[in-house]
């Protein structure tokens, strides 16, 4: 004869199962709402620099759904006056949170295998994402070693035919730098 469980076990296996549903749910509604963003695009614009010229800039983004979430990759090629092109690229996975429409950057695994934050105090970027309406928006915040900070965003807007690219990157509370451009869907 097979002994009853305690009730206890029960409370925790549907406790459980009602968090996996609910975890479920979670994910596929980020994918749901990062779906409209998804795809390849890619665009141009000239950038002022400090010294107020103008410099040309290609930029390319990619969205895609993941297990859990959503991921932007991207890159930006500028162009120097004397023939030098400095190409950066980027990925970065990002997952549900417990806030609507809210999403937490995955960077690294931490000693259990989740994704997890860097941390801002070791000068690693703060990272994390939100969908407003038709606003795609990536933040980025970062902590220099005196106590300073930049923060990026990064606004993408679906458009007719691609995405509305609006960057901002603010240092100490002054506008460092300025991006606008239209991103082509390829």
């Amino acid at each position: 004869m097979i002994a009853p469980r305690p009730t206890g076990f029960v409370t925790h296996a549907v406790h459980g199962l009602v968090m996996l549903i609910c975890l479920l749910l979670s994910a596929s509604g980020a994918q749901a709402q990062a779906e409209r963003f998804v795809g390849s695009y890619t665009g141009s614009a000239e950038v002022q620099s400090a010294d107020g010229s103008l410099v040309p800039r290609d930029m390319s983004v990619t969205i895609s759904e993941t297990k859990e979430g959503f991921n932007i990759s991207w890159t930006s090629i500028t162009y120097r006056p004397d023939g030098r092109a400095k190409e950066k690229s980027y990925s970065i996975s990002f997952v549900p949170t417990d806030r609507e429409d809210v999403y937490a950057a995955a960077m690294r695994r931490n000693v259990f295998g989740h994704e997890v934050q860097l941390n801002p105090m070791e000068g690693e970027p703060y990272v994390w994402a939100r969908i407003i309406g038709d606003t795609l928006s990536l933040y980025s915040l970062f902590v220099d070693p005196q106590g300073g900070y930049e923060i990026q965003q990064f606004d993408r807007t679906l458009a007719d035919g691609g995405l509305q690219l609006e960057f901002q990157s603010v240092r100490n509370g002054k506008v460092h730098r300025r991006v606008s451009s239209f991103l082509k869907k390829q």
